[in-house]
């Protein structure tokens, strides 16, 4: 099986063709966003990251922050910094893995003005470069699928997940990589994937992470087990956080486990692999473009609109009527298979062409709209 891709100088594959103005703290945002008013067709994104950070998460920031514009979605890159924080552009670059690249600072420059006139320059000499990417025949094995579900149901394990699950293992078997996520959505069911891990090393790392997640809201005086489901995914008919995580973990399929990987760290082996992340929808899907995936597959139950700067994410209904309500942010209904009209199996199929057509330049309902969210989890405070 293959897909028309953007095979990048370094050998990884991209399915679009993005320029990304990157500010690499929350002050360089605002001079991000004139530029990208400046070059129609640029992506800029913002976020209230980049200054303070100590220890660990300045580390679990750099690795997310040039992971993200790593991602062989981006043909180029301009990095915006103020000047005086303290991950500075430089700190982003030296840690890059494809793309061309620009540095820009503000303070440098003389100011917004300057800085912004400065960018668009920049800008535009990368849009030139990223003009002359062709689409070219690549084997499917070369994607690298994140999977969310976000806004769930009580149809979202018993029809989109299993149905994703299905396109997931077709991806695995034909040599691609699908990333499972969301840490806190596989409490209660963590036995079940750690029986699948490929080697007793990964295993434990499974019921580490899952043991870690569970311990780290404990300290904060909460029972996640007791808070877990949200208000909608109870309005929708789930009871537990083991009802919840039993239909979570359905979405990455029924393939051996191969690998555990941090937030934003990208996997070293191809085959179905475990990111330790949030269930946060934006910050795990943050995650997981940061860490390579093209393409993210977003099961909803309630109805979900968001989408990513430089990802298409594919979303799948659980059922008919979310479907109709938002048939503008849906792409694929699994719902049919309540309806009767399909079965696991089939839905999976016709996802896993989707997944294809989308890699090949089809866009997803949420790049359409123009959805473009953006966090990274934070894992420490902030001075």
């Amino acid at each position: 099986m293959r897909f028309q891709g953007y095979r990048r100088p370094n050998g990884r594959v991209g399915v679009r063709n993005h320029v990304l103005i990157f500010p690499t703290v929350i002050c360089a945002s605002t001079v991000a966003q004139l530029i990208a008013q400046e070059v129609p067709g640029a992506i800029v994104v913002s976020h209230p990251h980049g200054c303070g950070h100590l220890g660990k998460e300045k580390e679990h920031m750099i690795r997310a922050m040039s992971g993200f514009c790593s991602n062989p979605n981006v043909a180029g890159v301009l990095l915006i910094g103020l000047g005086c924080e303290l991950l500075r552009p430089e700190s982003i670059a030296e840690r890059l893995d494809g793309p061309k690249f620009e540095l820009l600072s503000i303070q440098a420059e003389g100011g917004t003005s300057r800085a912004v006139a400065k960018g668009k320059s920049l800008v535009e000499k990368l849009m030139r470069e990223a003009a002359g990417a062709q689409r070219e025949p690549v084997d499917v094995s070369e994607l690298i699928l994140g999977t969310h579900c976000g806004g769930s149901d009580t149809f979202s394990g018993l029809t989109a997940n299993p149905a994703l699950g299905v396109a997931c293992d077709r991806l695995v078997a034909d040599g691609g990589t699908v990333i499972l996520s969301e840490t806190a959505e596989m409490l209660g069911a963590e036995h079940i994937l750690a029986r699948r891990a490929i080697s007793e090393e990964v295993s434990r790392r499974i019921w580490e992470i899952t043991s870690a997640t569970e311990a780290n809201v404990r300290s904060m005086g909460v029972d996640i087990r007791g808070t877990d489901p949200s208000p909608g995914n109870i309005e929708g008919g789930l009871t537990t956080l083991e009802e919840k995580s039993l239909g979570s973990i359905r979405k990455g399929g029924t393939s051996p486990i191969v690998e555990v990987v941090k937030y934003a760290q990208r996997p070293s082996r191809k085959g179905l692999v475990i990111m330790d992340g949030p269930a946060h929808d934006v910050v795990s899907n943050t995650g997981m473009i940061a860490a390579g995936a093209q393409i993210i597959a977003f099961t909803t139950g309630r109805g979900t609109p968001l989408g990513s700067p430089i990802a298409p994410v594919l979303k799948i209904s659980s059922n008919s009527a979310v479907y109709e309500r938002m048939r503008e942010n849906i792409d694929v209904n699994a719902g049919t298979i309540l309806d009767g009209g399909e079965s696991i199996r089939s839905v999976g199929e016709r996802i896993f062409e989707e997944i294809i057509a989308v890699a090949s330049g089809k866009l997803t309902r949420a790049e359409i709209l123009g959805h473009r969210e953006f966090a990274i989890h934070p894992i420490g405070p902030t001075v």
